[in-house]
């Protein structure tokens, strides 16, 4: 099979693990909808209350190691073993479900639950299923363990690795992503500069779905093997 595209990014966000049962920010139900996420995600939050934020992010923690992965998840996994051309897993998700799933080598900008990270001297280690304000920090002993995660107002990892793979795709791809978070929200304006073709793959349109060349709706766990199946096989398969 000759690849269609040289090289895609794929961007996933929380709408992927939706049906997981991992709740969105957006959900009227769940985590998120217990707290206000300036109390919870941001570092302020964490300076002015950290058990509520340790507290907040234990039940996340926990929440998703009962999570699977779904059928999208799957989808994605076989697109990376099975695709001649290059493909590139970015995602928004704190959770390791495209690594069950069997993906390799994902991109986590916001981090991940599964890891902790040191606030004084940066070193990061595996997350226990609970951590208190009383934590200490294997390398430097300090009591100064937070969530590998990345808050409001912090830099998401791997941006430069990002935005290089960016400029030099052919395919750019967006699933269940809201667009309302940049740097994120703004990836389909730099593919669309390097001349990358761009398609949203949601459940609804997000806040930049016109900026994409096109676009399918649906759930996810229909979606993406229907739209990965075309790709390894062709659409017109029998």
């Amino acid at each position: 099979m000759q690849a269609m595209y040289e090289k895609m990014v794929i961007l996933t966000g929380a709408g992927i693990s939706a049906e997981s049962g991992l709740g969105t920010f957006r959900d009227a139900q769940g985590l998120w909808a217990q707290h206000r996420i300036e109390d919870v995600a941001t570092p302020e939050g964490f300076a002015h209350n950290p058990e509520l934020v340790q507290a907040f992010y234990n039940a996340r923690r926990a929440q998703a190691a009962e999570a699977q992965p779904n059928a999208a998840h799957a989808a994605l996994a076989q697109l990376q073993s099975s695709y001649p051309g290059e493909v590139i897993l970015v995602t928004q998700n704190v959770d390791a479900l495209h690594e069950a799933a069997g993906s390799k080598s994902v991109l986590h900008m916001h981090g991940a639950l599964a890891s902790a990270l040191c606030a004084s001297c940066d070193h990061r280690w595996p997350a226990p299923p609970e951590l208190s304000p009383d934590s200490l920090c294997p390398q430097c002993q300090s009591a100064a363990a937070r969530p590998d995660v990345v808050w409001f107002g912090e830099m998401p990892y791997h941006m430069d690795r990002i935005f290089s793979d960016l400029e030099t795709c052919d395919l750019f791809v967006a699933i269940g992503t809201s667009g309302q978070v940049y740097p994120a929200a703004g990836f389909v304006d730099a593919a669309t500069a390097a001349g990358a073709q761009t398609i949203e793959l949601n459940l609804e349109p997000s806040a930049t779905h016109s900026r994409f060349d096109s676009a399918r709706f649906g759930r996810a766990s229909e979606l993406i093997p229907t739209w990965v199946a075309e790709l390894i096989e062709g659409p017109n398969r029998d």
